[in-house]
């Protein structure tokens, strides 16, 4: 019973995460849902109550492993005196990208940009309160290693690094993968790209 109960639950979730991202949180509706999940209504409300508890069980069902590896791997480099800027951008970045690479995860990172697009304030608060404890600690160790920047000029650079990698998580960007260049080095590739650029533009006087 147990089984079923789940797979119909993650058969909910990856049908919504398919409709939210190809017509956004509005523009999916229940009944849309309801056909590509093939269940019934009563189903969604037995597991979700609610849609706005089914778009955040959409962004659990990612962001909360997501952000426990980059807190592991903060945690492994932070405070360290021979850390590098360049340690906490790849603790920042590599999970990300290792995600946005996994299977359904590019789907994700559209979701993902829908909740920025769209100005969903209730999302943005659910966002906030779950998950910005995770910005805090690497806005922390940011500070530590630019000690010259203002609190209001590293928080417009965090914001604009966290932009760069929202698109080049979301598959959207006009650097594409070549045919002869597998998964694992494309994603390799942008993580070294988008490392650098950020370092770069995070530790620029």
């Amino acid at each position: 019973m147990q089984t079923s109960q789940q797979s119909t639950k993650e058969r909910i979730l990856s049908a919504a995460e398919v409709l939210f991202a190809r017509h956004g949180f509005d523009g999916a509706s229940l009944r849309q849902l309801t056909a590509a999940a093939g269940v019934n209504l009563a189903a969604v409300n037995y597991h979700f109550g609610s849609k706005d508890r089914l778009v955040e069980e959409v962004f659990r069902r990612r962001l909360d492993e997501l952000n426990s590896r980059r807190l592991k791997a903060l945690a492994r480099i932070a405070g360290h005196p021979e850390t590098t800027l360049e340690d906490v951008l790849a603790a920042f970045i590599k999970p990300a990208l290792e995600l946005s690479h996994d299977g359904s995860g590019t789907l994700f990172m559209r979701v993902l940009a829908r909740a920025f697009a769209e100005h969903d304030d209730t999302l943005r608060r659910f966002l906030s309160e779950n998950y910005g404890h995770v910005m805090r600690q690497f806005t922390a160790e940011f500070a530590r290693l630019l000690p010259h920047l203002s609190k209001e000029e590293l928080y417009w650079r965090i914001d604009l690094v966290t932009g760069a990698l929202t698109h080049a998580m979301s598959g959207f960007g006009m650097i594409q993968r070549k045919s002869d260049v597998t998964e694992t080095m494309h994603r390799e590739q942008t993580a070294a790209h988008l490392i650098r650029f950020s370092a770069a533009g995070l530790s620029h006087p």
